[in-house]
């Protein structure tokens, strides 16, 4: 396959002088100077250990370093293996081993990460933003001396393994995701396609750069359609709108979390009711009242998108105007194909309106599990990929998604969807946030609880009396706990399971 299909060939400028990374009060890159970067770091990497196949932990805060860093060690023809930067040693170490890392890449100075390379015997090198010739740049070390020595790097091809991740491990241990640089070239693609992104386009970060939503999602496309990406260290939301104007930012992508952060500051920030091309919205279920508060309050499109580490992020997503978003879905497939499978075991498909799981083919889709036969056999059925997530597809190819198949909450036979629970609660005037769960129960097997965020005074009967006029009754929350804050993944994600071990196990 052609050149075209890995992450050498993914800078689009339309001229070298385009401005490609902004970190907001350190400095910005131009194309050329990425590229250059990108070209000297790699051949760095590849005189200091950096081969071919072999993975590389990546554990670095977002910000140009992450950006160079990531794509030099793509160039090189090895895979790249990003990693939270908060992860503790016994996180690291187990991370690091699965993926069988060779090289770190991290800060200088003490950290997790070092500790966790010392004991498992892996060569660390130090990636740091230096100073000379009035440029920053970046400066790879090791053990307190600076990197020098270079070769020529080799170039990977589109079948390569160019990223490694693992999945959030909501059922079980997490699994290792390789995922080759066709995949990714063919996501990258079908992301800029399906919002129409172009070098007018600037790409304001705030989802972390060791996840598929922030790195794929909103950065290498970006760079892929010769946009801006601004890379702030982390999210803020006292320096978003600031950033944002400085900027000129056209879209950003988050998970709904960040947006309901958003909305509740945007009088208090005095918020522009329209600065945004587009807004998008992924990783978690969006629901309703937000969808509507956000177009309302931002003025921009919110477009619902649906990825997975293991479809290299998008498959789904709302269209651009005029396209109809339809709120509570997911949109429509964006180069790839989905279906909905009614049963696993013979592969059959459902029909039109008909639920099941949300089955996925195409380029992007990861051709299996990192050492984990078990695994891939059950993932796969006929050439469909499982996603684990029920849904329904509409007769003009809109998904709407009903929950985990392992989620949803069995009382007495009766299924019910969690997402259609929250949906309601959030409709509550009185409540910021809600995620209900299954609670074992001694009549039913299982009930329906919830814990909830609140906005104003309130009390449980209010809630369920609230719900009751708006689902029927066995799907109305038993218990509803009442909290200052959810738990959620280094993603922002709310994992059930961790909601519930949280509340109900406490009890």
């Amino acid at each position: 396959m052609s050149d075209t299909n890995t992450l050498n060939s993914l800078l689009q400028p339309s001229t070298g002088s385009d401005i490609a990374v902004i970190a907001p009060d350190i400095g910005s890159w131009s194309y050329d100077d990425l590229d250059s970067e990108v070209a000297r770091l790699a051949d760095i990497l590849a005189a200091n250990g950096v081969k071919p196949g072999i993975p590389v932990s990546i554990i670095l805060i977002n910000g140009y370093e992450f950006v160079a860093t990531f794509l030099a060690v793509a160039r090189t023809g090895a895979i790249a293996a990003p990693l939270n930067p908060a992860y503790t040693t016994d996180e690291f170490t187990f991370y690091m081993e699965d993926a069988g890392a060779r090289v770190a890449i991290l800060p200088s100075g003490a950290h997790p990460a070092r500790e966790a390379a010392a004991q498992l015997g892996i060569k660390t090198i130090e990636a740091d933003l230096t100073s000379s010739n009035g440029r920053l740049h970046v400066t790879l070390s090791s053990n307190g001396v600076e990197l020098t020595s270079m070769v020529d790097a080799n170039t990977p091809a589109a079948s390569d393994i160019a990223l490694f991740l693992h999945t959030s491990g909501t059922t079980s241990r997490p699994k290792g995701v390789p995922l080759r640089h066709l995949n990714l070239m063919k996501s990258i693609e079908n992301i800029k396609n399906t919002y129409a992104l172009t070098p007018d386009d600037t790409s304001l970060i705030v989802m972390p750069l060791f996840h598929v939503h922030g790195l794929i999602g909103a950065t290498l496309s970006t760079l892929n359609s010769g946009g801006t990406v601004v890379v702030p260290p982390r999210f803020s939301a006292s320096a978003f709108w600031q950033q944002q104007s400085e900027t000129n930012s056209t879209w950003y992508s988050a998970v709904p979390t960040i947006h309901q952060i958003l909305l509740t500051r945007a009088d208090d920030d005095e918020a522009p009711h329209e600065s945004f091309r587009l807004i998008r919205s992924c990783s978690a279920a969006l629901a309703p009242t937000v969808f509507d508060a956000l177009e309302d309050r931002f003025g921009a499109p919110v477009l619902e998108a649906y990825g997975m580490t293991e479809a290299s992020h998008q498959m789904s997503s709302s269209p651009l105007p005029p396209g109809a978003r339809i709120p509570g879905t997911v949109g429509q497939a964006t180069g790839v194909e989905v279906s909905i499978m009614a049963d696993e075991k013979t592969g059959e498909l459902a029909s039109i309106g008909e639920r099941g799981e949300v089955v996925i083919k195409g380029e992007n889709v990861m051709w299996g599990y990192h050492n984990n036969e078990e695994a891939n056999a059950d993932a796969f059925v006929d050439g469909w990929f499982r996603t684990g997530d029920q849904g329904v597809l509409d007769d003009n190819g809109y998904l709407t998604l009903t929950g985990r198949l392992k989620e949803l909450i069995n009382r007495g036979g009766e299924k019910i969807s969690p997402l259609e629970v929250d949906a309601t609660l959030l409709e509550h005037p009185a409540v910021a946030e809600a995620v209900c769960f299954a609670a074992p129960d001694e009549k039913y097997g299982e009930c329906v609880q919830a814990a909830v965020v609140l906005s104003g005074d309130c009390e449980q009967q209010d809630i369920q009396d609230f719900c009751r006029e708006r689902l029927a009754d066995f799907k109305v929350p038993d218990v509803i706990y009442f909290t200052d804050e959810l738990p959620r993944t280094a993603t922002g994600k709310i994992q059930r399971r961790h909601v519930s071990a949280a509340f109900v196990n406490s009890e």
